[in-house]
């Protein structure tokens, strides 16, 4: 119960991210000139981390295409997952309830 709780704070907030992202800088925007625009030495020290301490085809294959995707897609992508967890832990609905007896 708690965890969906969680899940769901946690999906808001990225969903209220990603459209105030794509509100703020014309919605094309790459996540990458984001970034940039944040703090300019952190995409190259992110690529120097991937690839000396991960491994070279991850940047290129993992890392370079979702920089290149337009910077509120992420933000949505892992808000929507997280609403997935938060709907899947919830359980069906009224099942912490006892079920009702009618009387005649």
């Amino acid at each position: 119960m708690i965890a969906a709780r969680i899940l769901s704070v946690l999906a808001a907030a990225f969903l209220v991210m990603a459209f105030a992202i794509a509100a703020f800088w014309p919605p094309v925007t790459p996540l990458r000139d984001l970034l940039f625009m944040v703090d300019s030495s952190w995409v190259p020290t992110l690529q120097t981390l991937i690839e000396k301490g991960l491994s070279p085809w991850l940047w290129m294959s993992v890392a370079m295409p979702v920089l290149e995707r337009p910077g509120w897609l992420p933000p949505t992508a892992i808000g929507l997952i997280f609403f997935g967890g938060a709907v899947n832990l919830s359980g069906p609905r009224g099942s912490r309830t006892r079920p009702r007896r009618w009387r005649s």
